[in-house]
């Protein structure tokens, strides 16, 4: 299944970074809707070493055609040297909510 329509997941350091990435990619029409989780902790190898880090979760909803201004936008802003960065199509969704993410992510829509 080929979806129009993207979850996509990023992490911030902190809660002040995770605004800022929402707000920009939801203001730009990037994302329809930016969900800010806070409270996970994320356990990875960089480096060498094993990190244990608490951080916050960024689930974002978007298209495929506005995937790549997101994703310039997380580059952009975001500090870490290699942010994680990942679209999951959506299987299955309310058609409404769909078609609003899609008109939110549409250029020149208001």
């Amino acid at each position: 299944m080929d979806s129009e329509h993207l979850v996509c997941l990023s992490t911030c350091p902190d809660l002040t970074l995770a605004k800022e990435i929402a707000d920009a990619v939801v203001e730009d029409g990037h994302a329809a809707c930016v969900n800010i989780v806070p409270g996970l902790t994320s356990v990875y190898r960089w480096k060498g070493e094993t990190h244990h880090d608490q951080e916050i979760l960024l689930v974002m909803k978007t298209t495929r055609t506005a995937w790549k201004g997101l994703e310039e936008t997380v580059l952009r802003l975001h500090s870490e040297e290699l942010p994680e960065i990942i679209a999951v199509p959506v299987a299955k969704g309310l058609n409404d909510y769909l078609a609003w993410v899609t008109y939110q992510t549409t250029p020149e829509s208001e």
